[in-house]
């Protein structure tokens, strides 16, 4: 069989992941706290010696050790943690991190189990039964990993080292976490961080802003120039495998006829 073919085929795969990732980086230019992704590839020579069972290939697609399969392997994607720019609410639940760290969440899947998550996302409102929630309505934790309960009736003010006063008497303090390596922390959902097997917590040096929210970190310019980039890439490897596809239309009906 002609090598290109495969060297297109790994080509097109590869760009086709880098577009979904590009695309939802774009769907979520407005999301509050979103931070934007990115997508690596490994070259044929990197990964040799993981090509046993390799389901990136694809499930129908499995290769033994050893093929000879010059192209391209799609590696892992990445989170850019970069801060997004802050947008001015007024409102004084809505609050921003200056600085590396995350909010504390109380996360209830659809099975009811708890679990605690991580996000920049600071879009928080008190519920009816005063308890600081988010706008999925899970509940927002202080520095004991309990729920915030305040006086609806109250007028509230948050500092910036997350302390919440309300009449001049501290009622709760926000839980803001940070940890030593990022690479420890899984993406769930859009804005929602947790950490997997080996993650360690470290004291984080944001500062709480109310009256803030922080926006996406997605710039559109260059996602767009990306998304062009990107494009040309498959359809260049699109048009390898047409040509392939003629020349071998040509060798099997033409040139392979008895005259």
């Amino acid at each position: 069989m002609l090598k290109g073919l495969y060297t297109a085929y790994t080509g097109m795969i590869n760009e086709q992941n880098r577009m979904d990732t590009l695309t939802n980086n774009l769907a979520n230019v407005s999301t509050v706290g979103f931070k934007k992704e990115g997508a690596t590839s490994q070259s044929f020579d990197d990964i040799l010696t993981v090509k046993i069972k390799d389901q990136s290939v694809g499930l129908h697609n499995v290769q033994r050790l050893g093929t000879n399969n010059p192209g391209v392997k799609i590696g892992e994607n990445y989170t850019d943690y970069t801060q997004g720019s802050f947008r001015v609410t007024d409102n004084t639940y809505d609050l921003a991190l200056a600085g590396e760290g995350f909010f504390a969440i109380e996360f209830t899947n659809k099975a009811g189990e708890t679990s605690t998550m991580y996000t920049r996302a600071g879009q928080f409102t008190l519920n009816k039964d005063g308890y600081l929630v988010n706008e999925n309505g899970d509940y927002v934790l202080d520095t004991q990993s309990r729920r915030i309960q305040l006086n609806t009736l109250l007028d509230s003010e948050i500092a910036e080292d997350g302390t919440i006063t309300q009449n001049g008497r501290t009622v709760a303090k926000i839980q803001v976490t940070d940890f030593e390596d990022y690479n420890y922390l899984e993406k769930y959902g859009e804005t929602y961080y947790r950490p997997v097997e080996g993650a360690k917590t470290t004291a984080a040096d944001a500062t709480v802003n109310s009256g803030y929210l922080e926006m996406s970190n997605v710039q559109v310019v260059s996602e767009m120039v990306n998304l062009i980039s990107v494009t040309r890439a498959y359809e260049s490897n699109q048009k390898i495998i047409q040509t392939y596809d003629s020349s071998l239309e040509v060798a099997v009906n033409q040139l392979g006829r008895i005259q």
